[in-house]
Order: structure tokens, then C-alpha cells, then sequence
């Protein structure tokens, strides 16, 4: 399950980086939930399901023209999918480009993401995994 796991949490990546929020929301459980903490987003919340997902999105296109996510690597762990990436935004008024490096750890139910937690670091979501 675990390799099945990876192969749809990459799609999931390769499906926002071509079609964009609304190539994602295919892959989102209706009780999706992300909480993105205080140490990584200057507006911490709480974004549940599909309409979650949008907002979430839609509150980097208030100030940014392009947001990409690009992952490194997709981690199997049980059954949740680590993934380290970074995130790339870019200026609607200056053009600059400014990127950050996040760990995602992915849940899935049904073959779609039902939760994702968001860490600083590779090494906080890997702990926050725990054993197998």
C-alpha cells in the first residue's frame, strides 16, 4: 500500500504543477484537513476540504502571481507519504521570487489526501511519524 501511497501523493504534485488548484481538488477527500502552523506561514489556519484547499490557494494570489510546489523526494513511511519540498512564490509587483523549504507528511483514505501536516524540517516530520 505504502508504494501505491507514493504514486498518488506524485500525482497529486504532478496534477497542481500542471492543471493548477483545480487539477488538485480531484485528489482531495471531502473530510480533507491541513493546519499550516505559525513557524511556517505568516497567517496560520486551518483549511478543510475542497473549499479549504481553494482558500488556501486563493490567499497566495492575493499578493503573488505564480506558487509552485516542488517536491525533492516522496518518502514512504507506513502508510503516510513524507514528502521535503520547497515552495516558490512570485511577486506580482516586484517579480521576485522567494521560496521556502517545508515537509509535508500526507494521509490518504480511499485514494485520495485526507490530511496533510506541514514541518520546518525533514527530520520534525520523519519524528512525527514515528515507528512503522
Amino acid at each position: 500500500m505504502s508504494s501505491d501511497n507514493v504514486e498518488l501523493v506524485r500525482q497529486g504534485f504532478d496534477l497542481l504543477a500542471s492543471r493548477g488548484v483545480e487539477g488538485l481538488i480531484q485528489f482531495i477527500h471531502p473530510d480533507f484537513e491541513v493546519t499550516v502552523p505559525p513557524e511556517l506561514s505568516l497567517e496560520p489556519a486551518t483549511y478543510r476540504g475542497v473549499e479549504g484547499v481553494r482558500r488556501y490557494f486563493e490567499s497566495f494570489y492575493e499578493v503573488v502571481d505564480e506558487v509552485r510546489f516542488e517536491p525533492d523526494d516522496f518518502i514512504a513511511v507506513g502508510d503516510r507519504v513524507v514528502v521535503p519540498l520547497r515552495v516558490v512564490v512570485r511577486g506580482r509587483e516586484s517579480g521576485v521570487e522567494a521560496g521556502q523549504r517545508v515537509t509535508q507528511v500526507w494521509e490518504l483514505r480511499d485514494g485520495l489526501a485526507i490530511r496533510v501536516e506541514p514541518y520546518a524540517t525533514l527530520e520534525e516530520a520523519l519524528a512525527a511519524t514515528g515507528p512503522d
